[in-house]
């Protein structure tokens, strides 16, 4: 196995935020095409629910 295919814990949220945050549109459809895209926990898809949908109703 190669080193270059691990990668450090929390690198596929970072990706999902970074993939998310360029399409433009935070709904849940975009939170579940890119928890499924990057292979996400629930315990993460929850996690970006809070960061990007429930942070935009507080401010």
């Amino acid at each position: 196995m190669s080193d270059s295919t691990i990668q450090p814990k929390g690198e596929d949220l970072r990706k999902a935020v970074r993939w998310i945050s360029d399409q433009g549109t935070w709904d849940y459809k975009r939170i579940e095409e890119a928890s499924q895209r990057f292979n996400l926990s629930p315990k993460d898809q929850e996690f970006l629910i809070h960061f990007f949908l429930k942070s935009k109703s507080i401010g």
